[in-house]
């Protein structure tokens, strides 16, 4: 009897036994399942951000390549336009010569009409009347004629006897923004180097600077800062923008500090361009003042104040302002009713008009306002 009981312990405790085992057994099965499971989620999802990250990385290398390939085109079509200016016939140009650049006299200018009408300062070419040599991107020289020059502002119009020329793009100076991505093209040394590309942003716009030449101080107003690589070579040269619009001619380096360069805005000659582009003259009118904006203040008098218009500094003798009775301390507020916040709006507004042709002055005058009117002269 009892070894009856003991053989039907023994059965009992191997099918509890057993069951335990089958019971760890699946345990450890669905244990291993979730891992395996959770392991295949992983590397799928792994792969998922994989793919998105080397689609993203193509992406942007194609929209790098894009953009470059852009930008290499657009200074492709510009230095079409782009052409080297010489006082000399004969440059003999070479960096390693005893003739410098400052002998030379060479700069850069820009075709702004395709009937030979080119754009560059007019320490480069010379005062009006006066001859100089252009290189256009063929390499052959052409004899050309200073049709326009204004050394307040330092820029000239040079024609010469061709026709089909690839013209610049003009873009809107009044429009450019800080941080903007621009680039300088001229020549910087001589001929061996022409068509040199720098790139900057704008630095700042407005920009106001004081020369002092034999004892005279003059200023130039309205300039635009960058710190694109501008050197005596690339004088003349266009200053563009990222969608290949020129935005201003390239002019003054501040040789004190590196990364200080000017460049005149576009938009103060373009009326003169239109002029000769259309009617083949410009026939430039002139109210015979010079005056400064708020940005100038500091540099004429700490106590001068004002809040709107420009600040009378000089009336030309014999000059039409002369004549409608304005005097040095007035204020020009508008010109025929357009607001004046900068001598570059009323240079602008002058350009539009013709000798002979009358303006109305608003201006203030010992804390008085009036409004003058004057017959417009011929500049001489």
């Amino acid at each position: 009897m009892n070894d009856y009981i003991k053989k039907d312990k023994k059965k009992k405790l191997k099918r509890y036994l057993t069951k335990i085992v089958i019971f760890l057994l699946v345990f450890l099965i669905l244990i291993l399942s979730y891992i395996l499971y959770d392991k295949t989620q992983i590397t799928e999802s792994n792969l998922a951000k994989q793919n998105v990250t080397v689609e993203r990385t193509m992406q942007t290398v194609e929209e790098v390549q894009e953009k470059n390939k852009t930008v290499t085109e657009m200074i492709a079509e510009v230095n079409d336009s782009v052409v080297g200016i010489s006082k000399v016939k004969n440059s003999g140009s070479s960096i390693f010569s005893d003739e410098n650049v400052t002998s030379l006299g060479l700069g850069t200018g820009l075709i702004v009409g395709e009937n030979g009408y080119i754009l560059t300062n007019a320490h480069v070419s010379g005062e009006k009347y006066s001859k100089c040599y252009v290189t256009l991107v063929d390499g052959k020289t052409y004899d050309g004629s200073v049709v326009w020059s204004n050394t307040d502002i330092d820029m000239a119009i040079v024609k010469i006897n061709q026709k089909n020329l690839q013209t610049a793009t003009l873009g809107d100076s009044d429009d450019i923004k800080v941080g903007e991505t621009v680039y300088a093209i001229g020549n910087p040394i001589g001929y061996e180097f022409q068509r040199t590309v720098t790139s900057g942003i704008i630095s700042a716009v407005n920009r106001t600077i004081k020369f002092e030449e034999e004892g005279e101080e003059s200023y130039m107003e309205d300039l635009i800062q960058t710190d694109a690589t501008i050197n005596p070579g690339n004088s003349g040269g266009p200053l563009v923008n990222a969608e290949g619009q020129v935005i201003g001619i390239n002019g003054v380096k501040i040789t004190s500090a590196e990364g200080i360069s000017f460049a005149i805005p576009i938009n103060s000659v373009k009326a003169v361009i239109n002029s000769f582009n259309t009617n083949g003259k410009f026939e430039e009118a002139s109210l015979g003042v010079f005056a400064f904006d708020k940005n100038v203040l500091g540099y004429l008098n700490e106590n001068l104040q004002f809040s709107e218009g420009i600040y009378i500094a000089r009336v030309n003798t014999k000059s039409t302002a002369e004549e409608a009775g304005l005097k040095p301390g007035d204020i020009i507020i508008s010109i025929d009713g357009q607001k004046l916040e900068r001598m570059c709006d009323l240079r602008c507004y002058i350009y539009t008009k013709k000798p002979g042709d009358v303006v109305t002055l608003k201006i203030q005058r010992n804390n008085r306002k009036m409004e003058i009117e004057a017959t417009l002269k011929r500049k001489s």
